[in-house]
Formats: structure tokens, C-alpha cells, sequence
């Protein structure tokens, strides 16, 4: 049982790649399944989830972790659905989310620039220079989000097993060398690997149900212990019992805040 994430810029073809792969492995392809899933489990707005998935932060969403909300919930629903394992996923952030998972394989699919404004000038019937823009915009986009959620360049290649320039090779050359790759036993689920999903996922769920009233949220599983932080003590009451309804939580303990060791702040640190 394995799990495959595929990072992709516009116009890579790392849909055709992700689709085929599925369909040779049998497997589940998803992508925008997640964001549908996040959206009506949390009665959000797609186009906001979408956004803060995608637009890089602004100052002010910075200080008030404006898209802090939509970032759990759209994690937690990512982590719930992969569980059940054999599946080939290729929608947003999947790279970032899912990089502490021992048997996900995680790749990252480039295309020529030349190849990527052809395709962008026939969706859009738009002269090269104009398309070249649109793709330079995004993928400056999707890097500074990464950067700045993350501490991390989405180009940069220690994020993924794999980095496949689809000119080299034919989309089923790529299919081939994926389907291999995930046969190896380092992409098995173990019952460790698959106890440190289960371990993030729990952890993923409270951060969800928790956000709501507190956007600074810290959640700390330990064990059958949630370690709890930045919640009023108004609020401790009614999120203790909300917490102690998880399956498998029976003690919930209030800390501190707590600090992360950087100087990045990762909304995430305290779920990993």
C-alpha cells in the first residue's frame, strides 16, 4: 500500500502523468476531491479555500493568520482521505502536507517553458508574451506561498523522492519509472509509517475542530494526551469536551504557549 503526491506547475502534465499512473497502479487519483471534501465538512467558501491554498499572504493575513483556518481544515481533510492508502494525489500543497508520511512517495513533475506557453496560448488564445507572464506570475505565486508558509521553495528538489522533466521522457516512460519506483519497500505502509499518519491525522482533526476559537492554536498528541495551548480560559470548558470526543484522546491538558525553535513561523509546527 502506498501513497503518491505529485507536484506540478501549470501546464506540466502532471494531471496525464498522475491519471495514467493511477489507472496502471489501480489506484484512486485525486486532486480537487480535497478541496470539495474541506469545503463541505466546514461550510467554507471553495474560492476561499483555493486562495489561501494558492495566493501568497499579505501582511495583514500574516499577523491575523488569516488563511490559518482554511489550512487546517483543508489538511486535515487531505490526511483523512489518504488513509485508507493506495492513492495517487496531484492537487494543492500535497509536497508540504503530507512530507513527514515514511511511505508517501513525493515527486515533482517540470515541463519546458516553450512546451508550458503553447499550452497556455491555446486555452486562453493569448499571444506568447502574454501567456509567458500569466506562467511566470504563477509560479512566483505558488513559490512565495511556500516560502512563507512553509520556510520552503516548492522548486526546491530536497522536498521530493523524485524529479521527473516530462521533455526527457514520454508520459508513459514517467507512468513506467513511477509504477517501478512505488514497488520499492520504503513506499510500503509499515505499521510505523501508517501509526505516524494516524498520529497526524488525529493531531490534524483537533487542530480543525480547535481553529475556530483560537487561530493560534498549538495541539500536541501524545499518546491518548492532547497538549493544548492559546486557548482562553472561557473557552477551555467547551474545547476540552470537543477534544475528548476525538476517538482515541482521553486527557486533554492546557500548556503554555508553545515556541518554535526558528525564526520562521510554520502554522504547522505543532502538528508534525
Amino acid at each position: 500500500m502506498t501513497i503518491i503526491t505529485i507536484s506540478r506547475g501549470s501546464y506540466c502534465r502532471g494531471k496525464e502523468v498522475a491519471e495514467k499512473l493511477a489507472e496502471k497502479l489501480n489506484y484512486e487519483c485525486i486532486s480537487r476531491e480535497i478541496v470539495l471534501e474541506a469545503c463541505a465538512e466546514f461550510n467554507i467558501p471553495e474560492i476561499k479555500l483555493i486562495r489561501a491554498l494558492h495566493d501568497t499572504p499579505t501582511v495583514l493575513e500574516r499577523f491575523q493568520y488569516g488563511k490559518d483556518r482554511y489550512l487546517s481544515y483543508y489538511r486535515y481533510s487531505l490526511l483523512k482521505h489518504i488513509k485508507k492508502d493506495n492513492v495517487v494525489f496531484h492537487g494543492l500543497a500535497g509536497h508540504y502536507l503530507l512530507q513527514n508520511i515514511p511511505h508517501v512517495l513525493k515527486v515533482r513533475i517540470n515541463s519546458d517553458m516553450n512546451h508550458r506557453v503553447q499550452e497556455e496560448m491555446k486555452r486562453a488564445n493569448i499571444t506568447a508574451q502574454e501567456a509567458l507572464f500569466i506562467l511566470k506570475k504563477d509560479d512566483e505565486e505558488r513559490r512565495k506561498w511556500g516560502l512563507q508558509v512553509y520556510g520552503t521553495d516548492t522548486w526546491d528538489s530536497r522536498l521530493y523522492d523524485m524529479v521527473l522533466n516530462i521533455n526527457s521522457l514520454t508520459i508513459d516512460d514517467a507512468v513506467q519509472i513511477l509504477y517501478d519506483t512505488a514497488q520499492k519497500p520504503h513506499f510500503q505502509a509499515t505499521q510505523e509509517s501508517q501509526d505516524t499518519l494516524d498520529h497526524m491525522e488525529k493531531t490534524a482533526k483537533i487542530h480543525a475542530l480547535l481553529v475556530e476559537y483560537s487561530a493560534k492554536v498549538n495541539v500536541v498528541v501524545d499518546g491518548d494526551t492532547a497538549k493544548i495551548s492559546n486557548i482562553r480560559k472561557d473557552q477551555k470548558e467547551r474545547v476540552e469536551k470537543l477534544v475528548l470526543a476525538v476517538t482515541g484522546i482521553t486527557a486533554v491538558h492546557f500548556q503554555e504557549p508553545f515556541a518554535p525553535t526558528t525564526g520562521h513561523i510554520n502554522p504547522y509546527y505543532n502538528m508534525i
